[in-house]
């Protein structure tokens, strides 16, 4: 069918152009606008069905889904949040979390210890008792006399990825399926994968004859100690009026997620000193904090969560949080300022 509108208009426009010249590029622009709304417009006219047809489906989605009808109440002003999902659920017995807005400065990461005094689940999953240095070489008499001692590599450093002290544990990296190790007692029920406790007893050794006197608080962890720790947290988060989904991410900060912690593999420590216990940023500024810092690269050790590097470890800054990675990649990590991500990324 001829579009007689069109035909008219273009017309009009064409013997105004050309009757005044200088109003040719103004009748151009003018006709291109006047055609352009008009074919919109037309365009809806002739899909009016199908657009009903795609509101209907929206609006009978928001009402009939509970989970959606009640973000669409909510951002709508529809009807309040909780009235809306009542409307929906009324007769089943799930409830929605009410939250509640947080204080920014209540929005704080909780360490081990905050929740360590809780810990309570199955009778096989005991707590880990805390030695002292005394404690520890007393049951390592071999170490008493200053047996052992750190030796520098020389020649080209050449690393393997197969290597067990270079594994990289992490969220995006959990620990491979089939993963196996030997666990070794540094005493009592404190457990670690044997292969470190040399090097760990002579750095502990060796902070003694600094006059430090470091503890060590968390080794080795089991999963079902992993979960309770990560779990726990989530439900102290939820508790100050957190969404689920935000607690998880404010927990997976401090805590690593069960499965990608390097504490179940037995190469990571908890270590303070008995003159520090917190677990916090603050041990990174005593004594002890600062001669680890610079002495653990020369026993196998490397501060795992450095400051600074948050944005590449997805994990806060943990300044008594030490990984074993054999001394050659410890001397190159610490040398180049780099953490295991950053070094695997260079070297393997």
């Amino acid at each position: 069918m001829k579009d007689v509108f069109r035909e008219k208009t273009i017309n009009k426009f064409s013997r105004i152009a050309r009757k005044h010249k200088k109003l040719h590029y103004p009748c151009l622009v003018l006709l291109s606008v006047i055609l352009g709304i008009y074919h919109i417009g037309r365009h809806f006219r002739t899909n009016m069905k199908r657009y009903a047809s795609v509101a209907f489906v929206m609006i009978f989605f928001m009402s009939s889904c509970s989970f959606s009808f009640a973000v669409f109440a909510e951002r709508t002003s529809f009807m309040k949040a909780r009235e809306a999902y009542d409307a929906v659920v009324e007769d089943s017995d799930i409830s929605l979390a009410v939250e509640s807005e947080m204080v920014p400065t209540e929005q704080i990461l909780l360490d081990d210890e905050e929740l360590g005094e809780e810990y309570d689940i199955e009778d096989d999953a005991t707590e880990v008792d805390t030695y002292t240095i005394d404690d520890i070489l007393e049951s390592h008499e071999a170490y008493q006399s200053g047996g052992g001692s750190c030796q520098e590599t020389e020649g080209d450093l050449v690393f393997d990825e197969e290597d067990w002290r270079l594994v990289l544990i992490n969220k995006q990296h959990p620990i491979p399926e089939g993963y196996s190790f030997d666990i070794g007692t540094i005493k009592g029920n404190m457990k670690c994968d044997e292969r470190i406790i040399e090097d760990l007893l002579l750095m502990m050794k060796a902070a003694k004859e600094d006059g430090i006197n470091l503890e060590i608080c968390s080794p080795y962890r089991d999963l079902n100690r992993q979960e309770f720790l990560f779990n726990k947290k989530i439900k102290i988060y939820m508790g100050q009026g957190m969404s689920y989904m935000d607690a998880y991410k404010l927990a997976s900060q401090a805590v690593t997620v069960p499965g990608a912690s390097e504490h179940q593999i037995g190469l990571a420590l908890d270590i303070f000193c008995d003159t520090y216990k917190d677990l916090d940023e603050g041990f990174g500024e005593t004594e002890a904090g600062k001669w680890l810092a610079e002495h653990c690269s020369e026993y196998g050790f490397t501060l795992r969560y450095p400051k600074n590097k948050e944005y590449i470890t997805s994990i806060e800054y943990e300044p008594w949080h030490f990984r074993y990675v054999g001394r050659e990649a410890a001397t190159v990590m610490q040398e180049e300022d780099i953490c295991l991500e950053e070094f695997w990324d260079q070297y393997l």
